[in-house]
């Protein structure tokens, strides 16, 4: 084994970390992944075969929490780069939005000061696109890498100010006490694509609602959107290429899809009729006069006022990066997995 790097993705269990242990092992790099407890072990190994992995020599686990100083050292031990993936996700809205933030910013701390104490090379941090564009005032000029989301933005939801309180914070922590390490941030729009598990990400919950019908009438929301697969090519890139060292990638296919546009195209789809997709749209005043009494409407229709013109264009000049998928394809994908692990 002498010879090969070895690469930690925090997060292993998850949608994105699997991805990139996936594309890591078919570059011939031996990983180490870490996950909240050894027990989900078989689940990471089955979805490394879902994704196409047969020899399992390579990889190794560590078990080790975001909210705990345990087993970071070792985590880290002989890695030449970490890919910090992992981050807490509440399925519910915190009372506190404490609960999100502080696990997301000490976490990612805890992971910059093992992987500094621990001689690695380079971070590659999984950011997201709150943490860049919610603060974008003008839907003419396209979002860029240079924008920030200002965490006390009005209506930020608890996730985004999280992602953009962890971003500043390893940048903050790199450039003061880094010594030398060395730190990229990935920031992907709505990550869909092929699942390698069950277990549903966000994302796939919205597109869910869609097509059970439990959503009944649908927003006119616009997103990006970005395919896994892209999503791990691009930490791999960022990973090794010399140029990216303390830059910020924004992760996104290009161009914005509605919601009604994907309901529209699924409903042509030829298993259409497995679905119940609603055929109601929902006006945007209902959203903004419903948000003065609720809080999930307020959430959209501060949503719905929130620019997506944004630009892949910088990954795509520094790191030679093109995205493999469409929105269509990479939603397409989403649903067949949705099917195939039986969840619709």
């Amino acid at each position: 084994m002498s010879g090969i790097e070895t690469v930690l993705v925090t997060g292993g269990s998850g949608f994105v970390g699997g991805h990139c242990i996936v594309k890591l092992l078919e570059k011939g790099y031996s990983v180490r992944t870490t996950i909240r407890s050894l027990s989900k072990k078989e689940k990471v190994l089955d979805m490394l075969k879902n994704g196409g992995i047969t020899s399992f020599d390579r990889i190794s686990f560590c078990e080790a929490d975001l909210t705990e100083d345990a087993n970071w050292h070792d985590a880290v031990k002989d890695c030449e780069y970490v890919l910090h993936v992992a981050s807490p996700i509440l399925f519910t809205i915190p009372k506190d939005e404490n609960e999100m933030i502080r696990p997301a910013v000490d976490g990612t701390l805890r992971v910059l000061k093992a992987a500094r104490d621990g001689g690695v090379r380079r971070v590659v941090m999984t950011s997201n696109f709150g943490a860049v564009g919610y603060s974008h005032k003008d839907p003419h000029t396209p979002i860029t890498e240079k924008e920030w989301t200002d965490p006390n933005e009005k209506h930020l939801t608890a996730y985004n100010k999280s992602k953009v309180l962890a971003e500043r914070a390893a940048w903050d922590f790199v450039n003061s006490h880094g010594k030398g390490l060395e730190l990229v941030t990935i920031n992907p729009t709505a990550i869909y694509g092929p699942a390698l598990c069950k277990d549903m990400s966000v994302g796939f919950e919205l597109l869910k609602k869609i097509l059970d019908g439990s959503m009944r009438a649908i927003p006119q929301l616009s997103m990006n959107v970005i395919d896994v697969r892209d999503v791990a090519d691009l930490h791999i890139r960022a990973m090794t290429s010399p140029k990216a060292k303390g830059q910020r990638f924004l992760a996104l296919a290009g161009g914005e899809i509605s919601l009604p546009e994907i309901a529209n195209f699924l409903r042509a789809r030829p298993e259409a009729e497995r679905y119940n997709i609603s055929n109601m749209i929902l006006p945007n005043w209902v959203a903004y006069f419903g948000g003065l009494f609720n809080q999930q409407l307020k959430t959209l229709a501060s949503m719905l006022k929130t620019s997506r013109n944004a630009s892949n264009e910088k990954a795509k000049t520094i790191l030679d990066w093109e995205p493999i998928a469409t929105n269509e394809e990479a939603i397409i994908a989403s649903v067949e997995s949705m099917l195939n692990f039986e969840i619709l």
